[in-house]
């Protein structure tokens, strides 16, 4: 959409994502495609100014996870189940760790991260309809940490 003046700050699919993404070469990575769609992202290597940000569609479970890690900024994940009779079911079981505590989600959730704490594994345990994932943070580029 750059032919017009504000054009250049929609982005409508994935085709623009970096390739010095933290992420690459991760085991969780390589399974991606058979497990989830991504459909956009968002960093300051492609609008200059901007923050990170990614939205993916889940579709399948998978034992392979994200690993643990931390950021030196804050960040917000997003599951929201696709269940137009309750939009609170997530429509599958996530397992998240927060710091040593094991969450397990079965509901639409915001998770707020504060800066360093560390976070994951992230396992998708079940989905029995796509669950939407966002994921977002006050950086201009997805880094972390691994501990």
């Amino acid at each position: 959409m750059a032919e017009t003046k504000y054009g250049k700050y929609i982005i409508t699919d994935d085709s623009g994502r970096p390739k010095h993404d933290a992420r690459e070469g991760e085991a969780f990575l390589a399974v991606l495609p058979d497990i989830s769609v991504p459909m956009t992202y968002l960093d300051s290597t492609m609008i200059k100014g901007s923050f990170y940000a990614e939205c993916l569609w889940y579709h399948k479970a998978s034992e392979v996870q994200v690993e643990a890690h931390t950021h030196n900024f804050d960040e917000v994940l997003a599951f929201f189940g696709s269940n137009p009779a309750d939009f609170h079911d997530l429509c599958g079981e996530i397992e998240l760790w927060l710091g040593d505590e094991k969450h397990i989600l079965t509901k639409s959730c915001l998770v707020f991260i504060p800066k360093g704490l560390k976070h994951c594994p992230l396992v998708f345990r079940r989905v029995d309809r796509p669950i939407f994932h966002f994921s977002a943070g006050p950086a201009r580029a997805y880094d972390r940490k691994y501990k």
